[in-house]
């Protein structure tokens, strides 16, 4: 979940200095958990011979003993060799791959050499996502103890693992966007889609939304970006069904870590680029906060599924969730709507103005954040939460509604 907890018995970000994750014991610094979790770390930058010395060694006794990440340097292993793979003739669109290769093989080098703890700094607008990864990656871990609980059902038909598979394709946008490599063998993202609401997030245009899709259409390259993207999660989740779920959780973590190493994620200014992702066009710094969002959420969703308690995201984390929401609230409700201020409450909370800037403020509405933040991600309905309310009711109505419709699912 996006800033890992409110208090300080949570997990904390990547790096914190005690190492606590808030879930538990953290296992000897010797024990074989802490060793499977140090390599698991290192898998990727041992594959591309980025490693510090005495890295091999580590690496290569542990994978003696432990067939997952057996199998997974196995596949990192074979990623290198194909972006290493010469082009035929050298020239043409063969070349044209081998240099797009080369940039790759070169982008994940760094990112591997960088994710090393403590190395790289990480920006404002990623901060919340290091948070939600640490404290999803806390969660997990638990699991190892209760394998079978991976199938506990969780929400939109998906157990924990399909849950975790789903966070990989959703990544998997900006992850690609920003030139990491796939960490999932499933298909191409272009087959049947399913009939099933899309994902949720701070969502599309208002007006789009589940009624776009039904049973058994297909997302080609050219559909819309709401089919292609049911499709590809649908894919997803159904081939990370046909691995051991130790495997989907490690796939999930080199993406997210990945994603956490690149230069984006320390650089305001590389992050100011825009791009447009989910039908939306934003600053890439804004898609962190997305990616942020949604990891908390079903960081959230596999918590209540499981029995327990998540803590809440950091209040300086919120205030990044808050700020992004209420920005593209406004933009969906537009500049012709009754204004409605909008008080949040809490630490993290603000005072805004939505709607026409032409005429007096209609209503007045005061939500607590969390509450807002659930609204927004699907989770609750406005008749749902609690609120306090005056003036224009219907203001107020249309404020809540359109929040809603931010969900996609």
């Amino acid at each position: 979940m996006p800033g890992g907890t409110g208090g300080s018995g949570g997990p904390r970000d990547p790096g914190s200095p005690d190492g606590s994750d808030g879930f538990g014991e953290t296992g000897g610094a010797d024990g074989p958990s802490a060793v499977h979790e140090e390599v698991s770390a290192l898998l990727a930058a041992w594959a591309l011979g980025a490693g510090m010395p005495g890295d091999d060694a580590r690496v290569r006794g542990h994978l003696r003993d432990c067939a997952p990440c057996a199998a997974e340097a196995r596949r990192l292993r074979e990623t290198v060799r194909l972006l290493d793979e010469p082009a035929p003739g050298g020239t043409g669109r063969g070349a044209g791959r081998k240099a797009n290769a080369g940039m790759a093989r070169g982008r994940l080098m760094a990112a591997a050499r960088a994710a090393r703890p403590g190395q790289v700094p990480l920006a404002a607008h990623a901060a919340p996502y290091a948070g939600a990864v640490a404290c999803l990656d806390a969660l997990l871990r638990e699991l190892d103890h209760a394998p079978a609980r991976w199938g506990t059902p969780v929400v939109h038909d998906w157990d924990v693992q399909g849950t975790v598979a789903h966070l990989v394709a959703a990544d998997e946008v900006l992850a690609e966007r920003l030139g990491l490599a796939p960490v999932t063998e499933a298909g191409t993202g272009l087959g049947p889609v399913p009939g099933t609401r899309l994902e949720e997030g701070f969502g599309p245009e208002a007006g789009t939304g589940p009624g776009a899709l039904s049973t058994g259409r297909t997302a080609g390259a050219g559909a819309p970006w709401e089919l292609r993207w049911a499709a590809r999660t649908h894919e997803v989740v159904a081939y990370e069904h046909t691995r051991p779920p130790a495997e989907t959780r490690e796939a999930w973590r080199t993406q997210a870590h990945g994603l956490l190493a690149l230069p984006e994620a320390g650089d305001e200014q590389l992050a100011a680029m825009a791009t447009t992702l989910m039908g939306r066009r934003l600053p890439v710094a804004d898609h962190y906060v997305i990616r942020a969002f949604e990891t908390w959420l079903h960081t959230r969703d596999i918590g209540r599924a499981l029995g327990r308690t998540v803590p809440p995201p950091l209040p300086a984390h919120l205030q990044r969730f808050l700020g992004l929401a209420v920005r593209i609230l406004d933009l969906a409700l537009g500049p012709d709507a009754r204004p409605v201020l909008l008080s949040v409450e809490g630490e993290a909370g603000g005072d805004w103005v939505l709607g026409s800037d032409a005429e007096p403020i209609a209503a007045e509405l005061v939500l607590e954040a969390t509450d807002f933040l659930l609204l927004v991600g699907g989770r609750q309905d406005p008749d749902e939460i609690a609120r306090g309310q005056a003036g224009d009711a219907a203001a107020s109505q249309r404020l809540l509604e359109t929040a809603t419709s931010l969900a996609w699912l």
